[in-house]
C-alpha cells in the first residue's frame, strides 16, 4: 500500500487497542495538533485527508498551547488509567520545545502520551531552515533532542523503512505499566511527505495486552514473613492502587488485618474518607492522624507509590520503619532498601495472605480515634462565616459529590490533599509528582473527555491561570463543559508563605506595580481575571462570601456550557503542615530572620535518615 510516512502513521495509530481483564478501547483516543511548516504537509495533510472529525479513526483536536495539549492528554490517560491516551502533533521549533514540560510530567507521574514533534530536514538539502538549531559539533541534532531525557522511548524517523520499528517501540512502551510515560516520534519535515510501499500488516487491528504482573513465589513467602513480624504497620496507598483498579483488594486486606490506610496524593480516594481503616493524606501535606501513624509504625507497606520528599516529609518522617514496597516498576519498589514485592498491585493483595495475622489491636484503634480528632478539626477548618481557601475548598467538596477536582499547583494542593473528603478513586485529580502551574484548565478538559458522565471542577490560583488559561476556549470550542473555580489571591501564596519562612522576603510573590521606591511594592496589578476569562468564551460569575460563592456553584452546576465561578479570598484558614520538608536556608546572613531559619532548618535536618 503506497502512503506517505504521516499517512501511514495515522493509519497505524487508528487500529491500536488495548486490553485488560478482557476489556478492550482504542490506544489512541484522538490527536491534538498545532500546525506549522513543520507538520502541516505530513501530519496535518494525513488528518484532514482522513477526516478529522469526531467520528473519523483518529479525531482531531485545536489546542491553543502544546504544553497544554499534552497536560490535557496527560489527565486523559490517568482518568483512563493509563489504558488509553492521545497523540500531539506539532511544528518543529517552539512548538516542539513546548512540549518538553508535558513530556516531564508525563514521564515522573508514570502516565502515557505520544509526542509526534515535527524536525528538521533528513536529507539536509536547505538547512539551515527555518527554526533549526544548529550545533557545529554534530548536524544530527535538532530542538526534539531536549525531549529524550523526559521521554521514556525517543527515535527520530530519518527512513520511512523504519517507522514499523519505532511504532512498535513506541506503542510497547506506552502499553507497559512498569515502563510507560512520554514517548517520542520526532519526524522530519520532508520524511513525513514522503511515500513509501508498506505491508498491509502494518495496518491490522492490534490489541495491546495490559499485564498483570504475579509475585514471584520467594518475595511473595519474604513478604508474609514481613508483616507477620510487625505489629503497628502502616499503609501508604499510592497511584498504582487505582492506576491497577486495585482499590477494592486494598481495602479488603487492609480490613481483614486492622491495617491503617494512608495516601499519597496520587492514591487519595484510594479508600473512602469515612471507611474505619482511612486515616487521610500522609507526608508534609498529611493529616495529624496520618503522620503520627506514620512516626510510630513499624511497617511500612507502600502499594503503587513512588515515595517522593512529600510522601516521606524528606525522610524525616517513618521512625526506624521497615518498608515492603509492592510496585509494577522494580524502581520504585526498591526504594527505601525495602523488600521489594514487584507484581500488578492487584495481583500482589490478592496473593499476600498472612493467614489470621492482624495489626495489634491498639494500633488499629489508635487510627480510628487519631482519625476522628483530624475530622473534628477539618471541620472546623471548613466552616466559617469568611471566604478563605479552606472554607473554599469545603464548598466545593459538598457541590461536587460525584464530580472530579482537578488540581495542581500552589496551596491548594496542600489542602486538598488534607481537607478534601473523597468517596471513590476517580473523584480526586491533584497532580503533584511535578506540581506544574498550568495544568489545571488543561488537565480538566483531558478529565471530562475522560469520562463525560462526570462534573468537573477545577480550581485554579490566579498564578496559574495567568500561566495557562487559553484551553478554556478549547473547552468552548468543543463544547466540553468544565466548572472553573478561579481563587484571586493577589500572587503567589504558597511560595510566599515559604519565601517568608526561609528569609526571602517575599520577593517576587504579589502582584503589584512597581511603587516609587523601585520595589514591586505599589497598587495590586489592574488584572481582570474575570474579564480575561469572559473574553475567551465563559459564562463568569462572581463571589465575596460563603454564602454567593455556593449560590455560584450550583448555578454553574446547572450550566450547559464552561463556566469560570471567580472568588476573591481572604487570609486564614485551615491546619498546617504535620511534617517537615527539606528546602534549604542560606547558611550565613546578614539577617535575623534568616539566621533563625537556618537553626530550625539545621535542626529538622538531624531527623533525617537514609533509608539504609
Amino acid at each position: 500500500m503506497r502512503l506517505t510516512t504521516s499517512q501511514a502513521l495515522v493509519r497505524f495509530l487508528s487500529n491500536q487497542w488495548t486490553e485488560r481483564d478482557g476489556v478492550e478501547q482504542r490506544l489512541v483516543e484522538g490527536c491534538f495538533g498545532i500546525f506549522g511548516h513543520g507538520n502541516v504537509a505530513g501530519v496535518g495533510q494525513a488528518l484532514a485527508e482522513q477526516g478529522a472529525g469526531l467520528h473519523d479513526e483518529l479525531p482531531y483536536y485545536l489546542a491553543r498551547n502544546e504544553q497544554a495539549m499534552v497536560h490535557t492528554a496527560v489527565a486523559y490517560a490517568r482518568t483512563r488509567n493509563r489504558l488509553s491516551t492521545f497523540a500531539c502533533t506539532t511544528s518543529i521549533g517552539p512548538g516542539a520545545t513546548n512540549l518538553v514540560t508535558g513530556a516531564a510530567l508525563a514521564t515522573i507521574n508514570r502516565l502515557p502520551v505520544l509526542l509526534l514533534p515535527g524536525d528538521i530536514f533528513a536529507t539536509r538539502v536547505a538547512n539551515p531552515v527555518l527554526q533549526e538549531l544548529e550545533d557545529p559539533r554534530s548536524l544530527d541534532v535538532s530542538v526534539n533532542d531536549c525531549l529524550r531525557p523526559v521521554s521514556r522511548y525517543f527515535d527520530r524517523i530519518n527512513r520511512p523503512e523504519q517507522l514499523p520499528s519505532a511504532l512498535l517501540a513506541a506503542m510497547r512502551v506506552l502499553t507497559d505499566p512498569a515502563e510507560t510515560g512520554a514517548v517520542t516520534l520526532a519526524l522530519p519535515q520532508d520524511v513525513q511527505a514522503e511515500a513509501h510501499d508498506w505491508p498491509e500488516e502494518l495496518f491490522g487491528r492490534r490489541v495491546w495486552h495490559v499485564a498483570r504482573p504475579v509475585p514471584e513465589p520467594a518475595a511473595l513467602e519474604r513478604a508474609v514473613r514481613l508483616l507477620r513480624e510487625s505489629r503497628r504497620p502502616l499503609i501508604v496507598a499510592g497511584g498504582g492502587v487505582k492506576y491497577s483498579d486495585a482499590c477494592a483488594e486494598l481495602l479488603r486486606f487492609a480490613e481483614r488485618h486492622g491495617i491503617p490506610v494512608a495516601e499519597t496524593q496520587a492514591g487519595k480516594g484510594a479508600v473512602p474518607y469515612d471507611h474505619p481503616c482511612a486515616v487521610g493524606a500522609v507526608g508534609h501535606t498529611g493529616t495529624a492522624a496520618a503522620d503520627t501513624l506514620a512516626r510510630d509504625a513499624d511497617l511500612v507497606i507502600g502499594v503503587g507509590t513512588r515515595y517522593s520528599d512529600f510522601t516521606t516529609a524528606s525522610r524525616t518522617l517513618f521512625g526506624r520503619a521497615r518498608f515492603l514496597n509492592v510496585n509494577v516498576a522494580a524502581f520504585d519498589a526498591a526504594k527505601h532498601a525495602g523488600l521489594t514485592l514487584v507484581a500488578d498491585a492487584r495481583e500482589a493483595l490478592r496473593a499476600l495472605d498472612p493467614g489470621d495475622w492482624r495489626a495489634e489491636p491498639d494500633w488499629s484503634a489508635l487510627a480510628v480515634r487519631l482519625t476522628a480528632g483530624w475530622q473534628r478539626e477539618a471541620d472546623r477548618a471548613r466552616t466559617g462565616r469568611d471566604l478563605t481557601q479552606p472554607v473554599l475548598l469545603g464548598l466545593v467538596n459538598e457541590a461536587a459529590h460525584g464530580g472530579v477536582v482537578v488540581n495542581a499547583a500552589g496551596s491548594m494542593p496542600g489542602d486538598l490533599h488534607r481537607l478534601w473528603r473523597a468517596s471513590d478513586p476517580g473523584q480526586y485529580h491533584v497532580e503533584y509528582g511535578y506540581s506544574c502551574m498550568g495544568y489545571e484548565i488543561a488537565g480538566g478538559l483531558g478529565v471530562k473527555l475522560a469520562a463525560p458522565e462526570r462534573e468537573v471542577f477545577v480550581l485554579v490560583g490566579d498564578g496559574s491561570y495567568l500561566m495557562m488559561a487559553q484551553e478554556i476556549a478549547t473547552a468552548v470550542q468543543e463544547g466540553v463543559k468544565l466548572v472553573v473555580v478561579l481563587v484571586d489571591n493577589g500572587g503567589f501564596a504558597s511560595i510566599g508563605a515559604l519565601s517568608e519562612s526561609v528569609g526571602a522576603l517575599r520577593l517576587g510573590t504579589a502582584y503589584r506595580m512597581r511603587g516609587g521606591t523601585g520595589l514591586l511594592d505599589g497598587d495590586p496589578l489592574p488584572t481582570d481575571l474575570a474579564g480575561n476569562a469572559a473574553s475567551l468564551g465563559a459564562d463568569v460569575l462572581g463571589a465575596d462570601d460563603p454564602e454567593s460563592f455556593a449560590q455560584a456553584l450550583e448555578k454553574a452546576k446547572e450550566a450547559s456550557r464552561t463556566t469560570v465561578v471567580y472568588a476573591r479570598t481572604v487570609p486564614g484558614g485551615g491546619p498546617q503542615a504535620q511534617a517537615w520538608w527539606d528546602v534549604p536556608v542560606a547558611e550565613v546572613s546578614r539577617l535575623d530572620e534568616v539566621r533563625r531559619a537556618r537553626a530550625r532548618y539545621d535542626a529538622a535536618k538531624r531527623d533525617q535518615r537514609p533509608f539504609l
